[in-house]
């Protein structure tokens, strides 16, 4: 088990979905997140490939991946689904991979796009990097001592 999560170097930011899924990047001084892609799902072998080929390229240090629970902070048979690929992805691409609350962040994330008036496709195409970029920035913006409380490192 990691005992630190990194508070340098470039973390990633995901937005975990069945289909797709949205990666964000901060850069190496962990201060701003920018939309990086979005990646859709193939088979494990491929994603596995994938990943380890972007946060290679990128120099990855850590991973942030968006933690979906119910408003009342209770999990969600989706956080079960996020916290066994946070576990597949840590052990695949040998990163410390932390949890954080992800409510609202497609929702933020539907509502920039709203107001940028792009059609139904190009908003759908950019969703989930977005969601991932929300997600990221706010961990980013989150002070450490108060991030303990709301992650978890994978096992």
């Amino acid at each position: 088990m990691i005992e630190e999560f990194p508070q340098k170097g470039r973390l990633a930011g995901i937005d975990f979905g069945t289909v797709r899924i949205g990666v964000a990047m901060c850069d190496p001084a962990q201060t701003m997140a920018s939309p990086y892609e979005n990646y859709s799902r193939k088979d494990e072998l491929q994603d596995g490939k994938w990943y380890e080929r972007v946060f290679k390229q990128e120099r990855v240090v850590g991973i942030v991946l968006g933690l979906p629970v119910h408003l009342s902070g209770q999990e969600s048979q989706k956080s079960v689904e996020v916290q066994e690929f946070g576990r597949w992805l840590a052990k695949r691409v040998e990163l410390p991979v932390t949890y954080f609350d992800e409510r609202f962040s497609s929702a933020a994330a539907e509502e920039l796009l709203q107001f940028a008036n792009l059609t139904n496709k190009r908003r759908k195409a950019r969703r989930d990097m977005l969601a991932a970029q929300i997600i990221l920035q706010t961990y980013l913006d989150t002070p450490t001592e108060n991030r303990l409380n709301i992650f978890a490192l994978s096992d």
